[in-house]
């Protein structure tokens, strides 16, 4: 099994910065692709940025240049650099990973979500 553990979820004035961090435990071969995706009431949950295994990226439209994607050292991990924050990025932000397990001798590619950090932007 593999869980994601979220942290860095607060309220923040417009403007503001703030990181989100994400690490992966559990069994798996290899990482291919982590990074996050947010959701709010009554709305499909949305990609923000994720980064693969060889460093690229991809961003939402709404958060290029303000929102940078890294994988830690750990390449278990993956952080969220969100700068000029907005009323509207606040949501629920998932951490995702996809990687890839052996079911039996067969190696598939796996998605696994956080439990989701809630990220506030207000005066």
């Amino acid at each position: 099994q593999v869980q994601l553990v979220e942290s860095g979820g607060v309220l923040v004035q417009p403007g503001g910065s703030l990181r989100l961090s994400c690490s992966a435990s559990g069994n798996g071969v290899g990482i291919n692709v982590m990074g996050w995706y947010r959701q709010t009431p009554g709305k499909e949950r949305e990609l923000v940025a994720v980064i693969s295994s060889g460093g690229s990226t991809n961003y939402a439209n709404s958060v290029k240049g303000r929102f940078t994607v890294s994988r830690g050292n750990a390449e278990n991990t993956v952080y969220l650099q969100m700068n000029s924050l907005e009323l509207e990025d606040t949501a629920v932000y998932y951490c995702y990973v996809n990687l890839d397990r052996y079911s039996g001798t067969v190696r598939r590619s796996y998605n696994y979500w956080g439990q989701g950090t809630q990220v506030t932007v207000s005066s």
